[in-house]
């Protein structure tokens, strides 16, 4: 199975609040490229399939940080399927539309070649966790949890409040649990 069709597999499986049938249709659609874009320009997943690869990742990462034994009965994280596949699987939405192909200029063997390479050009200015919130509750509506969890989940490495992301960890534990998957999924999974 390629990821796409995971994707969409475990998004059907999992998902099924009112709208997330339309958001699933705005993703699948020709004025989206959530399937195609990549996860960033120079970092992780800077390559075609990269966002969807990355969702993925984090959503494997999410499901085995709450399966453990301490997490659950220590921390009392436990969540729904649909919540977990939804924080996980649509934390990044914000990039879609993100991201233009183009080429630059790079010398190789002392010869100057012209290589691809993505440029950020967002369109909606909106941040990065409050966009994917801001576009998911067009479609669907959040809990509370899982929109701080998304709206958090660069976690202290994001340019936010530090004082926020500290107040949404404590008050939130899934803030902490996607954001713990979504860095676990970027640096060991998805690191150069």
């Amino acid at each position: 199975m390629d990821a796409k069709e995971r994707f969409i597999n475990i998004y059907k499986e999992m998902i099924h609040r009112e709208g997330s049938d339309k958001l699933l249709d705005y993703l699948l659609s020709e004025h989206c490229d959530f399937f195609t874009a990549p996860a960033s320009t120079r970092f992780h997943g800077a390559y075609p399939q990269g966002l969807l690869e990355h969702s993925l990742n984090v959503y494997d990462c999410l499901c085995d940080y709450l399966s453990r034994e301490r997490a659950k009965l220590v921390y009392h994280m436990n969540y729904s399927d649909e919540t977990i596949a939804i924080v996980a699987l649509l934390h990044d939405i914000c990039k879609v539309n993100c991201y233009k192909e183009s080429t630059r200029n790079v010398k190789v063997n002392g010869t100057w070649t012209q290589v691809p390479y993505y440029e950020f050009d967002d369109q909606l200015p909106y941040g990065h966790g409050e966009k994917s919130v801001y576009i998911i509750t067009g479609f669907m509506r959040l809990s509370r949890e899982e929109a701080f969890a998304i709206r958090y989940h660069m976690g202290f490495s994001g340019n936010d409040e530090v004082r926020n992301v500290g107040q949404s960890f404590e008050q939130f534990p899934l803030s902490f649990a996607l954001s713990c998957a979504d860095m676990e999924a970027t640096y060991y999974i998805e690191g150069k």
